[in-house]
């Protein structure tokens, strides 16, 4: 199988060595939080992953750059894996469903990953909003004026739950995770959400580490959440499992 794998000033021992230190540190939150910190000013690079309706599917690792999806993939297979071989192994299973290398099978959305991986990922959207949740349906892939985000993927209707920004006070704060993945809940059309990153926890603040694509930043950086989420319609969550 093609394979496309640059791991940029990494090697695949210095992962491996990565993976195993993580792996001392007991749970999923403090796994996923020593290994994002390790790609902290990482350079945001946007498509990275090969692949489309006409153009055959290449499985890729590229830790040269990545957007804010790939690395939250990357960061997530780390964390469940203790070698180079198994994170590449269970990246596959977290970025295609059934694990099987093709465009249509990849995971595109962001509501996607606890569907496909419900052993690794589960949506906790609610029970950190509590009665501050919303619930909407969405044609997923479907834009406004009856074209596709992705030529050769068929809409999906699906439902959404996300937490208002306003509604995101101490209370709903405190409910969030070290570790958490957060989806930015977009009101557009054909969309779940704009943007992805993770939860960090630290100095008593809550911080966005995600890969920034604004010209400021572009790479991966810590954001205080609050600050971030002004001026966007709400906050996707989603608990790793293990």
């Amino acid at each position: 199988m093609a394979e496309v794998i640059k791991l940029g000033k990494w090697t695949e021992g210095g992962l491996t060595e990565i993976m195993t230190e993580s792996s001392k540190l007991g749970g999923a939150g403090a796994r996923i939080n020593f290994i994002s910190e390790k790609f902290l000013g990482t350079p945001y690079v946007g498509s990275t992953l090969t692949g489309d309706v006409n153009t055959p599917e290449v499985f890729t690792v590229d830790l040269e750059g990545m957007d804010c999806f790939t690395y939250i993939d990357y960061v997530e297979a780390m964390s469940l894996s203790s070698s180079f071989p198994e994170f590449k192994d269970t990246l596959r299973k977290l970025r295609y469903r059934d694990g099987v290398v093709a465009f249509r099978n990849r995971n595109h959305f962001f509501s996607d990953w606890p569907l496909s991986n419900d052993v690794y990922i589960e949506d906790v959207t609610s029970v950190v909003g509590g009665s501050k949740a919303v619930e909407v349906s969405k044609n997923l892939n479907l834009k406004s004026d009856g074209t596709y985000y992705l030529p050769g993927i068929p809409a999906i209707n699906r439902t959404i739950y996300f937490i208002p920004s306003d509604a995101l006070g101490p209370s709903v704060m405190s409910r969030l995770s070290t570790g958490d993945f957060v989806g930015i809940y977009t009101d557009k059309d054909g969309l779940d959400v704009s943007h992805t990153g993770i939860i960090i926890k630290k100095d008593g603040k809550v911080f966005l580490r995600h890969a920034s694509s604004k010209e400021s930043n572009k790479r991966v950086v810590d954001e205080d959440l609050s600050e971030y989420m002004e001026n966007k319609p709400g906050l996707v969550v989603y608990r790793p499992l293990k």
